[in-house]
């Protein structure tokens, strides 16, 4: 599997590779007005990775025109390692930026710019790592995996799962956590519960079904739940040791003389790992519905959007080993939610790992420290040696 040099000076260096990513709006979003096709940034890696000798496919999101994910491999085998990232960025409001979101801007030994810790900047970090290995025979393949949607519907890593794509035994996903390894992270559900009643006249109870009521004894079961829940499980590894609920909004009636006709309420609800979902849902319904029946409310209850699993990868797992020797860092969790969920119904052991802070992430002047570059790359290659040599 011999490649030229000539041909790997057809690759361009991290800072041109991020220049050229960063110059690319990908922007995901529930907002038609904000969001952006990431098929340029898609070809821009393939473009790259070719010349290399990685085998590429790149494969539209079902439902989602405009939206790819990108598979790219280098040798065969039955294992490998997957370095994934997603390609989207969160909108952003140039108003509190000091320099081009588009553009990255070098200063005070940072690159600024939209996407560059989360999670541009991971690309030609893992491309780099790559390029050392390309005139090696592997024994087992080496997979960079770009993916669509990230940060909106995480549509792009689902797609994956239910095509069963890519296969190997490993995966490192870059998301920033200033290179320390995370093993484990809490769920994300958001949920919409609405009742709808009668409306009539405030002054005779029985003209109508007051949905507000309704929602009132609701919260109060909501509430018992948590209590409940968060007597039941509990994870020391997390800040917030316990599953947390979380009551967001309410809207409901129209005027303090008219008994309230519909009432609707948006939470979040954030489990550990070790609990699921569907059962969370369940049993919130096994509350509401005895309640809407007595009450005689029509009874909606719905996610917002189809949620995060938790994740958790074993303290003992190669991979979680491996990045703990490398990093001198002992795996950890965090509270932000990310697609490893995904890619461990594939099968694969996971972990989160990349440069850069989440503090930067979502934020206004975003920045990569240049300091954690170098060990960024060199901390991929040891992971290529160990599980792709």
């Amino acid at each position: 599997m011999a490649h030229s040099t000539d041909k790997l000076q057809t690759v361009p260096d991290i800072r041109d590779m991020l220049t050229r990513l960063i110059s690319l709006p990908s922007i995901s979003s529930a907002s038609p007005d904000w969001d952006h096709s990431n098929e340029a940034v898609v070809k821009t890696l393939a473009e790259w990775l070719e010349p290399m000798g990685f085998a590429v496919e790149i494969l539209e999101v079902p439902g989602m025109p405009g939206k790819y994910n990108l598979i790219a491999t280098l040798g065969s085998g039955p294992g490998g390692l997957v370095l994934s990232g997603h390609t989207d960025t969160v909108p952003f409001d140039d108003k509190r930026w000091q320099s081009d979101p588009f553009t990255l801007t070098e200063k005070d030994n940072r690159w600024y710019g939209l996407g560059t810790c989360d999670m541009k900047g991971f690309f030609p970090l893992a491309i780099e790592a790559a390029k050392a290995f390309v005139d090696q025979p592997l024994q087992q393949p080496l997979i960079i995996l770009a993916t669509a949607d990230e940060e909106s519907s995480m549509n792009g890593a689902r797609a994956l799962a239910e095509a069963g794509k890519p296969k190997a035994r490993y995966a490192v996903i870059g998301e920033p956590t200033n290179l320390k390894p995370v093993r484990m992270h809490k769920g994300i559900m958001m949920e919409r519960l609405r009742f709808d009643g009668q409306s009539g006249h405030s002054s005779n109870p029985d003209l109508g079904r007051n949905a507000l009521e309704g929602m009132h004894e609701a919260l109060g079961e909501l509430l018992s739940l948590r209590t409940e829940w968060q007597e039941k499980y509990r994870n020391p590894n997390f800040k917030v040791q316990v599953p947390t609920l979380n009551l967001g909004c309410i809207h409901g009636g129209d005027n303090p003389n008219r008994i309230c006709a519909q009432c609707e309420l948006h939470f979040d609800l954030r489990p550990l790992p070790g609990m699921n979902m569907e059962t969370l849902r369940q049993a919130i319904l096994n509350r509401m519905q005895p309640l809407a029946e007595r009450r005689q409310l029509n009874l909606t209850f719905e996610p917002l959007f189809d949620g995060v699993p938790p994740f958790e990868t074993p303290a003992d797992a190669a991979l979680v080993k491996a990045c703990e020797t490398l990093t001198g860092h002992t795996a950890h969790a965090v509270a932000f939610a990310t697609e490893a969920p995904w890619l461990q119904k594939l099968g694969l052991e996971t972990l989160v790992m990349g440069p850069g802070s989440i503090d930067q992430a979502h934020q206004p002047d975003e920045f990569l420290e240049m300091s954690q570059l170098q060990p960024t790359v060199d901390i991929l290659r040891g992971l290529i040696k160990q599980f792709c040599l």
